[in-house]
């Protein structure tokens, strides 16, 4: 029988209604933030980039381009701890080439959106700060 999220019994059967499952989603949403400090920079960095967007009036479709590789970035990120995990898992305390392999591919998909989210940040930004920096100057 399911534990209806107690945390004295550990749930082994299917969750029993929406609420039961948006908490565990809610309580995985908090684990990889509370236990991966890259999560938090992207996190710090994704609320800095809305902030500036704020302040340099982005249109619509530029909203729409920060907010997506925001999401996209913080996406492979847990996907990348995910991977870690299962990797750890299934691995446990010893080395296993295949599960370096994993980790390095996932940690690489996180490194090429960030990429990505730089390289639309310069788009978005660097035509609105650069009259303020030379009107600074």
């Amino acid at each position: 029988m399911a534990s209806k999220n107690r945390p004295d019994r550990l749930q082994v059967g299917k969750n029993h209604s929406f609420w039961q499952s948006w908490l565990h989603a809610w309580n995985g949403l908090k684990t990889v933030v509370v236990e991966e400090r890259n999560m938090r920079t992207h996190l710090v960095l994704g609320v800095l980039a809305l902030l500036l967007g704020w302040w340099v009036n982005l249109t619509v479709n530029q909203w729409l381009w920060l907010c997506l590789v925001i999401f996209m970035v913080m996406l492979c990120e847990i996907n990348n701890t995910i991977a870690e995990n299962i990797c750890d898992l299934v691995t446990g305390p010893h080395y296993h080439p295949l599960a370096k392999k994993v980790k390095d591919i996932a940690a690489g998909a996180v490194v090429f959106a960030a990429a990505f989210a730089v390289l639309v940040g310069l788009i978005l930004f660097v035509p609105k700060l650069w009259p303020l920096l030379m009107a600074w100057l």
